[in-house]
């Protein structure tokens, strides 16, 4: 089985890019954070490289950037080709099959405006930008901001729990 699930903070702005057939390509990085032992021990971190193609890549594209804490779902894939140097080159990355927004909107760093999910489940193809036939936004009555999110007036110490 080779399933990955992350969760951290893109390290540089996600690089879109597509295919001579017309496929979308995003490639970014994920700063994850160890886990540690003791009170003293220093945080360290791993950087892992990341791919995710067609929708995925582009929500991911469109709704995060630099800082924005991210959670993926995925498979580790490693490839080889020869360099202009004559040397095999070796990568290990994540092929990002599911992405999700995490922690609150303002410390996620993302977008976020005018987002909606469309299929909220797993697999390829889950996130999409709201085209123009869709409705607009879901009606969640009158307790529900623009996202579909409780607006808490940017207060976290109103939360009942």
């Amino acid at each position: 089985m080779n399933k990955v699930i992350l969760m951290g903070r893109l390290t540089r702005d996600v690089e879109m890019r597509q295919t001579p057939s017309g496929v979308s390509l995003a490639r970014f990085s994920i700063a994850v954070n160890r886990r540690f032992a003791g009170k003293d021990a220093q945080q360290q971190a791993d950087f892992i490289n990341c791919v995710a193609w067609r929708q995925t890549g582009e929500f991911i594209s469109r709704y995060f950037q630099k800082g924005s804490m991210i959670a993926v779902v995925g498979s580790i894939q490693s490839r080889s080709w020869d360099g202009q140097d004559g040397k095999k080159q070796y990568a290990t990355e994540v092929v990002v099959d599911e992405a999700y927004f995490t922690g609150s909107r303002a410390e996620t760093g993302t977008q976020g405006s005018g987002y909606q999910n469309q299929n909220f489940g797993g697999g390829q193809g889950d996130f999409s930008a709201p085209s123009s036939q869709q409705s607009s936004q879901p009606n969640f009555g009158d307790d529900f901001g623009m996202d579909g999110f409780a607006d808490l007036d940017g207060s976290e110490d109103d939360l009942p729990f």
